[in-house]
């Protein structure tokens, strides 16, 4: 029972009736009555003007009459210049309540054989260091994604490309060859992410101090200060032999490549811990270490056709000036490829495993010209979505006095930062006197959920395409636009609901037509029926945080109700009954929506 879709329908009845003329669907615009009007929904006769051949108030009350006499769903109108104020009927908003109730994805839609197929890429992580604070960012942003992208009724691959492959690699392995005594993350007790990072971190000090070295005997040669740090940089011994090792990976050395691999293997345990610990996960995984193979051979193919052109150095470009872009580097003169070939690689092997519709890159800000270009060249390439490439690009996070342990003063390392946030969440449950009933179990468990619930909302509920400071003090409160707050109430109802059960109230499937409502019920019914807009625009736009505002309105608003209701001690079980009902739906939309954002909800707090 559609309340809106009703009144539609209504409408574009009056005018056909009253004024003689179909009209498009479109111009019937409805919207929420002003606070300061009677009525619950608005219906905006300016459009409509040009048909009826009247003035607004004139045309806005014919259609009132025509409204209230023929749609159940219109108890009585108002008529304020152009805009015609609908009282919704009672029955109506019963009968909404009732379809909210009997569907248990409300809101939203499934996805059928004939579905469009989006892949969307995130994480992207490099296999020399541990994910931080950006890498948070990035996968709660394409988790949520692929959730709302889901609601949408579309199919969904969840992907990553894996960056393991190139002179950053080779820095960890040659420092832990030549400093790490054969050990293993078994040996140190460390996560594997973490111990390759600590050997890249190792290489880059002794790297440091091996070209302050060389910067000193150039400048006492007589060579200028930056010039000789510029040479220091190159000839290095470190450097150079990392390089060296790098050219025996490409050539496919058998040591080289096993200790690869093996080093490589520990990082990826590391990497699903912490991405088990975020409640992320992927369909499909792609390696650079192969994807660039399969670009380079693309991009000759597009060579051969004429798409691309090769200099007298024999490095391969694409000339984007037509397209308003400059000349794009594919292929370096010594064979090597760039950043723009593996991605070319990684598209063709997508393409070939899926049959993609549309393709959602999830990277930070500061790419966006790569893919515009990439967008081109895939387009040139004969990618059916090359061209509508979406790139979610979002922007950069930072913490207020920046560094919750930090490597090198400039990374939020993500594990020590979940850790933090599943204590504070602990110790503030504890400082309120939260927890005392509970198991030790218990507490540990509603503080995971607590404290990532924290970290994910207030991350998410700012738009993605904004720089962001997250504050971990903040987004732990329990009051505000916060996730605990959220998950608070929706606990707070649940407890409520289960009151109601030890008292053996039993909830009808349906409430009666008659069933009583008062201004606020009907406010809340409202609210429930605007989360099919929220997921609809939230996938339009790409826009996760539309859903976190979403439930964060729709909690004030239930919390509001409950502050001026008594829900168990209403003044009749047939109050008692739509309060319950009206309440178990809040729940029900709530953990909907934070799912979308990949909150889990506690049951108790």
């Amino acid at each position: 029972m559609n309340i809106e879709k009703q009144i539609t329908a209504s409408a574009l009845e009056a005018v056909k009736n009253l004024y003689g003329a179909d009209v498009p669907e479109k111009m019937i615009q409805i919207q929420k009555t002003r606070p300061d009007f009677e009525g619950n929904l608005t219906l905006v006769v300016f459009p409509l003007l040009r048909t009826s051949k009247k003035k607004p108030e004139d045309t806005a009350k014919e259609i009132g009459e025509y409204l209230k006499a023929n749609c159940q769903a219109v108890a009585d109108y108002n008529v304020v210049k152009g805009f015609l104020n609908l009282v919704i009927a009672s029955t109506a908003w019963v009968g909404l309540l009732n379809d909210i109730n009997a569907d248990e994805n409300w809101g939203e839609k499934k996805a059928t054989e004939d579905s469009p197929l989006v892949m969307i890429e995130y994480s992207s992580p490099n296999t020399n260091k541990p994910l931080h604070l950006g890498h948070v960012r990035n996968n709660l942003l394409g988790w949520s994604l692929a959730q709302i992208m889901q609601a949408n009724g579309n199919k969904v691959i969840k992907t990553n490309i894996v960056n393991d492959r190139g002179i950053h690699i080779m820095k960890s392995m040659l420092a832990w060859i030549k400093w790490g005594n054969g050990c293993t993350p078994e040996s140190t007790g460390k996560k594997g992410d973490h111990l390759i990072g600590d050997f890249y971190v190792l290489f880059d000090k002794h790297y440091r101090e091996e070209c302050a070295e060389l910067k000193k005997k150039y400048i006492a040669e007589g060579m200028a200060e930056e010039e000789a740090e510029e040479k220091a940089k190159q000839e290095a011994p470190l450097i150079k032999e990392a390089h060296r090792m790098l050219v025996k990976w490409e050539a496919g050395d058998k040591e080289i490549r096993d200790l690869w691999a093996k080093m490589n293997s520990w990082v990826y345990a590391g990497f699903d811990e912490t991405y088990k610990a975020l409640g992320v996960s992927f369909d499909k995984i792609y390696y650079e270490s192969n994807t660039y193979i399969e670009g380079k051979k693309k991009v000759l193919e597009g060579l051969n056709k004429g798409l691309f052109y090769k200099k007298d150095d024999g490095s391969v470009w694409a000339d984007l000036t037509k397209d308003g872009l400059d000349q794009k580097l594919l292929i370096r003169s010594d064979g090597t490829t760039v950043y723009m070939t593996q991605d070319i690689g990684t598209a063709e092997m997508r393409f070939n495993d899926f049959p993609i519709d549309k393709m959602i890159y999830v990277v930070g800000n500061e790419q966006n010209y790569h893919f515009q270009v990439l967008s081109i060249i895939l387009d040139r390439l004969g990618f059916k979505w090359g061209k509508d490439l979406v790139h979610f690009s979002y922007g950069m996070v930072n913490l207020p006095s920046g560094k919750m342990k930090s490597r090198e003063g400039t990374v939020v390392d993500a594990d020590e930062l979940i850790a933090q946030m599943v204590a504070d969440a602990k110790a503030t449950a504890t400082e309120h006197g939260q927890s005392k009933e509970f198991s030790e179990d218990e507490k540990n468990e509603i503080a995971r959920i607590v404290g990532l619930g924290a970290l994910k909302y207030f991350i998410l509920k700012v738009d993605a395409r904004k720089n962001m400071m997250f504050n971990p003090a903040e987004s732990i409160d329990f009051n505000g636009n916060t996730g605990p707050f959220i998950q608070y109430t929706y606990a707070r109802i649940r407890s409520i609901l289960r009151k109601a059960a030890d008292q053996n109230f039993s909830l009808p499937d349906e409430l009666d037509a008659g069933s009583p409502l008062n201004d606020k019920e009907v406010e809340l019914i409202q609210q429930l029926n605007n989360f099919g807009a929220a997921v609809a625009d939230a996938g339009q736009n790409y826009n996760p945080s539309g859903i976190a505002n979403y439930c964060y309105e729709l909690t004030k608003a239930f919390n509001q109700f409950y502050h001026d209701y008594s829900i168990l001690n209403a003044d009749s079980d047939a109050e008692k009954t739509v309060r319950l009902v009206l309440a178990r739906n809040v729940a029900k939309v709530i953990k909907e929506g934070m799912t979308l954002l990949g909150i889990e909800v506690p049951e108790r707090m």
